[in-house]
């Protein structure tokens, strides 16, 4: 069959829930015997995610060949269980990169180079491309923004022109937001009418309109959306807030999205196979027992906010083993500068019953998390330390049992005595070009478990791949003395001898990775250190 395309494009606000509608639609017609391909085309100059702040963008996920991307990619991941790669992540920089190198190559024949078409041709040929690649039968490209943005335009564009190249192969579904306002107390649909219009204006007619709100969609407001977005009301779909975001799936079920878009395309329609999911939603829904999880770091602060999305593959690897213990976590954000401003406030960690140190960089709040691993340290409070979490917690051990007072690592004290974390030979020559971007160790790298370790334990195998995403290392040379100091080293890259897990034996749990196992915490297959954590965490003596 010819590859049918589905375009995701968000109306009237961000963060309306694109990613997770195109996760969602991904799983549907992947639980009906269709090969799916998804895809993310964010509007940005930068390249790629990698030199964006998380408070700025959220997490930056990484795939496994290295492609630092946007977190949508992570809920992608998470839904349908399919790896990603570059040819998952598009962005305007990518575009307009390749085109210029093109012509500079005298690719265009001696034809003056446009914006439109050659911007948007690019786009489409490597979507295209992406879904020949993987083999897949039907791709969807989420559009990042909002319809009406100036930056977007081209993806759109590029959308338009492939409906008229092919257009019984090409969908949208505008996925737009229904405020109730507090004081009116009534569900509004001019905002998602006016993102309709708007998207006419594109020279595109929505398909689908999927209506986000606080509460369902009523019948009144489904007729309302039909009649003056020119969209046939059964294709009006009702999607609420929920509790859990793995419920979206179900809802979308309850009104047979997955048949209704395949019955657009003319394709077969089948019925899904969400059994085990509904399951999971179920068995989330009647857990009463909590475990209290301290995140102790830093990127959380936007404003007056909590930017929760800077970790949220850490977030989701929680739930997904806490509901795998049939516990629910109760997530507390710990700025580890309060550590810093008053140290005796180090003694509310008691109150926790796990210690999560995620990602990092730079140096602000480092001493804050240093404090903070050392007491989950001395009063055996489970703990797993993630990148920079192991590389701090290597810092700490150095200072309070190896002895070194003033060990640190290089890329926070370049001067210091003793760098226990430092650069790697070829990531100094990187850095004296100043190449920042895609040059740190990226992607999927091996690591090899070290027999009679809670590493090997829990994953119940030898030879393990993990992404990775830093540019400082544990340095060998403290690496014999460490050990007769009583640090575990329970996992190595055997290729590079670099250190990739630590662990501290004589504590219940203190388990810190150089990767980021995050990614590959799946919710019907939670990660083995963050199940093994929670497992501690439920077992953790009241004295703790």
């Amino acid at each position: 069959m010819e590859t049918k395309y589905i375009f995701v494009i968000g109306g009237v606000m961000s963060s309306v829930g694109k990613g997770i509608t195109t996760a969602s639609i991904g799983k549907i017609l992947q639980s009906k015997g269709y090969k799916v391909c998804l895809i993310k085309c964010d509007m940005y100059i930068n390249i790629d995610a990698g030199t964006i702040r998380p408070t700025e963008h959220g997490e930056v996920f990484v795939g496994e060949d290295g492609i630092e991307a946007d977190q949508d990619l992570g809920n992608y991941e998470r839904f349908t269980g399919i790896a990603s790669t570059r040819d998952n992540y598009i962005t305007t920089g990518q575009i307009y990169k390749t085109v210029i190198e093109r012509e500079r190559n005298l690719e265009y024949d001696g034809e003056d180079v446009e914006v439109v078409p050659d911007i948007p041709n690019e786009i489409i040929r490597r979507i295209k491309e992406a879904s020949a690649k993987k083999k897949t039968q039907i791709t969807i490209i989420e559009i990042g923004g909002t319809v009406g943005e100036y930056q977007n335009l081209l993806f759109l564009e590029a959308a338009r022109m492939m409906h008229l190249q092919m257009p019984n192969n090409v969908i949208f579904i505008l996925v737009s937001y229904l405020p109730i306002p507090k004081k009116v107390g009534e569900m509004k649909t001019k905002p998602t009418q006016y993102a309709a219009r708007s998207l006419n204006s594109a020279g595109i007619q929505a398909d689908f309109i999927l209506a986000r709100a606080e509460t369902k969609l009523d019948e009144k407001r489904k007729n309302k959306l039909s009649v003056f977005c020119n969209v046939p009301k059964d294709f009006v779909i009702s999607a609420p807030d929920v509790d859990s975001i793995y419920e979206v799936p179900i809802n979308f079920e309850k009104e047979n999205l997955g048949n209704k878009i395949l019955k657009k395309f003319n394709l077969e329609q089948k019925k899904n196979n969400l059994d085990d999911w509904k399951q999971l939603i179920t068995k989330s829904k009647n857990v009463k027992k909590q475990v209290e999880i301290a995140i102790v770091g830093k990127y959380f602060a936007t404003g007056d906010f909590v930017l929760s999305d800077s970790y949220i593959s850490v977030i989701e690897a929680i739930k997904h083993a806490s509901f795998q213990n049939n516990i629910k976590p109760n997530l507390t954000w710990i700025n580890s500068q309060e550590f810093e401003d008053d140290i005796d406030s180090i003694k509310n960690l008691n109150n926790y019953d796990a210690i999560i140190v995620p990602g990092g960089f730079g140096s602000r709040g480092t001493e804050g998390i240093i404090s903070a691993i050392k007491y989950a340290r001395q009063n055996n409070i489970p703990f797993l330390g993630l990148c920079y979490g192991m590389q701090l917690a290597t810092i700490e051990f150095a200072r309070n049992v190896a002895g070194f007072k003033d060990a640190n690592s290089t890329e926070i004290d370049p001067n210091t005595k003793y760098p226990v974390i430092d650069l790697m030979q070829k990531q100094r020559k990187i850095l004296k070009k100043n190449n920042y971007g895609a040059t740190m160790r990226l992607g999927n790298y091996p690591c090899t478990l070290i027999n009679s370790t809670l590493a090997r334990k829990l994953y119940n195998k030898e030879n393990i791949l993990e992404r990775h995403r830093h540019r400082y290392e544990f340095n060998n040379n403290y690496l014999d003395l460490f050990k007769q100091k009583g640090l575990i080293i329970s996992g190595i890259n055997k290729i590079q001898n670099l250190v990739e897990i630590i662990e501290i034996k004589q504590n219940n749990f203190f388990v810190a990775t150089q990767f980021h196992p995050e990614f590959n915490s799946r919710p019907l297959h939670p990660h083995p250190l963050f199940f093994g954590l929670i497992e501690a965490a439920i077992n953790k003596p009241a004295n703790c």
